[in-house]
């Protein structure tokens, strides 16, 4: 399989590239930089670009069978998420590869709650500007039908950690530990971005999960 990656130099974009060669697939690592040639291991394509301009996507993405996003804002440029999404989207239309984004969590609702997590009493403030910004994304991806898109919200928690394998898959509610925790590692994050791009699950949906 032939695998884009927008956002390549990021936390979640570098993993995902890495668990993709180990599979055996064939990556091309775009970021809006030039990586350095010693980021990736040698048999990663490494190409300069910008998501969020809709004829390069397409240029990038041709002879790929899967695109996955993993994009993510300086603070104080939030918008960012959405021209991002409609560049993307403008980009795969008509034929293109599918699409993966990583996006937030924000939307999901909190069980028991009734309410989304960022409706929750005493969501950080410092937070909001990137939660408003992920539902706004969420809202373009989730409105296309012209685009073979899977959109993915992550738990509460995302951070680096070890390599499971293991993790469980929800739809629109947070995925809830016995602990009480809402968590995942960025491996096996990395992990179920690559399963969804080699078994597909969740065609224009959403998923999320978590230990």
């Amino acid at each position: 399989m032939r695998i884009l990656v927008f956002g390549a130099t990021g936390a979640v974009g570098s993993r995902v590239i890495h668990e993709a060669v180990n599979r055996g697939h064939e990556v091309t690592a775009v970021s809006r930089t030039a990586p350095s040639a010693h980021t990736f291991p040698s048999t990663v394509h490494t190409r300069q670009g910008d998501a969020s301009d809709a004829a390069a996507v397409a240029e990038l993405a041709q002879g790929h069978d899967v695109v996955i996003s993993a994009t993510r804002p300086r603070a104080g440029h939030e918008d960012e998420l959405a021209h991002t999404a409609k560049g993307l989207l403008d980009g795969l239309r008509s034929g293109g590869p599918r699409l993966i984004v990583v996006g937030g969590a924000a939307s999901l609702t909190v069980p028991g709650t009734g309410r989304t997590l960022v409706e929750q009493p005493g969501f950080p403030a410092e937070y909001r500007p990137i939660a408003d910004a992920c539902n706004a994304q969420f809202e373009l991806i989730k409105a296309s039908t012209e685009v073979d898109w899977t959109y993915v919200s992550p738990p509460d928690l995302l951070e680096p950690g070890p390599r499971t394998g293991n993790y469980r898959l929800g739809t629109d509610e947070l995925v809830i530990a016995a602990d009480g925790t809402s968590s995942i590692s960025m491996e096996d994050f990395a992990i179920a971005l690559v399963d969804e791009a080699e078994r597909p699950q969740h065609r224009a949906r959403r998923f999320t999960l978590g230990y």
